[in-house]
């Protein structure tokens, strides 16, 4: 069995950073893209960015230049760095991948983003 397990969510002021990190364990023989979405109260879940497994990276407008996304194709990580977090990057934030042509999720991580 597959699983994704997030880690790094928490309570973060204003303009500050934060680090989540995404590892993938179980019978893996590949991970194709990999990715981070997230989904605010009331809202829909969302992209907020994407890297492939040749490392390409997609990222949604409002995250651009804030936030870098990055994978460990030998430790099955990926990571997302998020830099000067306003409160409207508050949400439940979900680490997505590919895996053995699978679409799978992890339980989501919550980010915080308040004074």
């Amino acid at each position: 069995q597959v699983q994704l397990v997030e880690s790094g969510g928490g309570l973060v002021q204003p303009g500050g950073s934060l680090r989540l990190s995404c590892a993938a364990s179980g019978t893996i023989s590949s991970i194709y893209t990999m990715g981070w979405y997230r989904q605010a109260p009331g809202k829909q879940r969302e992209l907020v960015a994407t890297i492939t497994k040749g490392g390409i990276t997609n990222y949604a407008d409002s995250v651009k230049g804030r936030s870098t996304i990055s994978r460990d194709n030998v430790k099955n990580t990926v990571s997302l760095q998020m830099n000067s977090l306003k409160p409207e990057d508050t949400a439940v934030y979900y680490c997505n991948g590919k895996i053995n042509y699978i679409n799978y999720w992890g339980q989501g991580t919550q980010v915080t983003v308040s004074s």
